[in-house]
């Protein structure tokens, strides 16, 4: 299952907990839904934690934190650290420190999760096995500096404890009394809170995240770079809440939006555009559509060409016609993108005198330009694809 690990190297506290709470998923809790049903509450209460720890872990950590792709109030920063302590996925202080190391060792042998190590380590296994002594954290001198999040470091398994497994079981409890008014209706669904408001919930927000890791280097497509195996997964980020849009943000990572696309699925990058209109989040950090475009357009070309190598000689040169003529469209679009983009630039900066009517006429060219170079690119590569292969 794991690849070269050594299992006298298990880090036993991690490992127990993983497995004891993966145990009581498979046991107690269709022991519990078995005897006493599953009913409305225990769903919603099982959705609200889930909603509530996933995102503090996305916003949170990973894009608040990590990459520091927008700012925060102390209120919507309070509240996604003690909730990021409730899925059980370490501190911030260590998440945090984890993540940056991946994205700067992607692949090597210094990534925490290395996908090269085999699926299931990237997965689970670094968690439990200790391949090598602790690196220093010396890549978060800005959250060492970070009261809150250092209030939270230190009290994390505490938090964890009280707001993940305390809350939603006095909830449940409470529910019992006043929804039946009876002490062993109290007790069961104070139980049932716990197992599955609680116990499953962390399963499924912490194997969620995980899939990220080893999932999303795994399967799924790499529009922007081939340069990591980092993939885009819709099927992960339909889960993670928009994190499996993974290829994308290894080469835009402090860009607050992972799904980029306004049809991908992206609760995360909605929920931070909200609370920025209600005045609790700013400065959101976004890449230049043109920039994305010629991230999509390098790679699509260099795809193209990979295979075109591929085909057969007199099918090559027949597809190279076609594709250099599709190729050079697409690229006198790019120019006339450019040049629009270096325009509205330059009248930002007050270099010249432009209406606002003028501006929003070339917002909406510089739209339909970039719609019509990906509709372009999209054909190009389809076309290029469907070659066979020749020996």
């Amino acid at each position: 299952m794991f690849k070269n690990i050594p299992f006298n190297r298990v880090i036993w506290v991690t490992s127990s907990f993983l497995i004891g709470t993966l145990a009581i998923v498979l046991t107690a809790v269709p022991w519990y839904i078995w005897h006493f049903g599953l009913n409305w509450f225990l769903v919603a209460l099982f959705l609200a934690f889930y909603i509530a720890t996933g995102l503090s872990i996305t916003l949170g950590y990973h894009r608040l934190l990590a990459h520091l792709s927008f700012k925060a109030k102390a209120p919507v920063k309070l509240m996604v650290l003690i909730f990021g302590s409730a899925a059980f996925e370490n501190s911030a202080i260590d998440w945090v420190s984890d993540h940056r190391r991946h994205h700067k060792f992607v692949d090597q042998d210094e990534d925490p999760y290395d996908i090269s190590k085999g699926f299931w380590y990237a997965h689970v296994g670094w968690m439990m096995f200790k391949l090598r002594p602790e690196p220093p954290q010396d890549n978060i001198p800005d959250l060492w500096k970070d009261k809150m999040v250092m209030w939270q470091h230190r009290w994390t398994h505490v938090l964890g404890l009280v707001f993940g497994l305390g809350l939603p079981t006095l909830i449940g409890a409470l529910y019992g009394w006043f929804h039946y008014g009876t002490m062993a209706e109290v007790g069961i669904q104070a139980l049932g809170a716990f197992l599955i408001g609680g116990v499953l919930r962390i399963v499924c927000v912490q194997h969620s995240t995980f899939c990220i890791n080893s999932l999303c280097h795994t399967l799924g497509r790499r529009p922007y770079s081939t340069k990591c195996s980092a993939r885009d997964s819709a099927l992960v980020a339909l889960v993670t809440f928009g994190e499996g849009y993974h290829n994308f943000h290894h080469e835009f990572q402090h860009d607050y939006r992972n799904g980029v696309k306004y049809w991908q699925w992206d609760p995360t990058k909605w929920t931070v555009w909200t609370l920025s209109k209600l005045g609790l989040t700013s400065d959101l950090r976004r890449v230049p559509a043109s920039r994305i475009f010629l991230a999509e357009l390098t790679e699509a070309r260099y795809q193209i060409d990979t295979h075109l190598e591929k085909t057969t000689t007199s099918l090559s040169e027949q597809a190279r016609e076609l594709v250099a003529h599709s190729i050079e469209q697409v690229e006198q679009i790019s120019q006339r993108l450019a040049a629009r983009i270096s325009e509205l630039q330059a009248s930002a900066k007050g270099k010249m005198e432009v209406g606002r009517e003028t501006i929003a006429e070339w917002r909406r060219q510089i739209a339909q330009e970039l719609q019509t170079a990906r509709e372009h690119l999209e054909h190009i590569h389809a076309q290029s694809m469907a070659l066979p292969v020749g020996a």
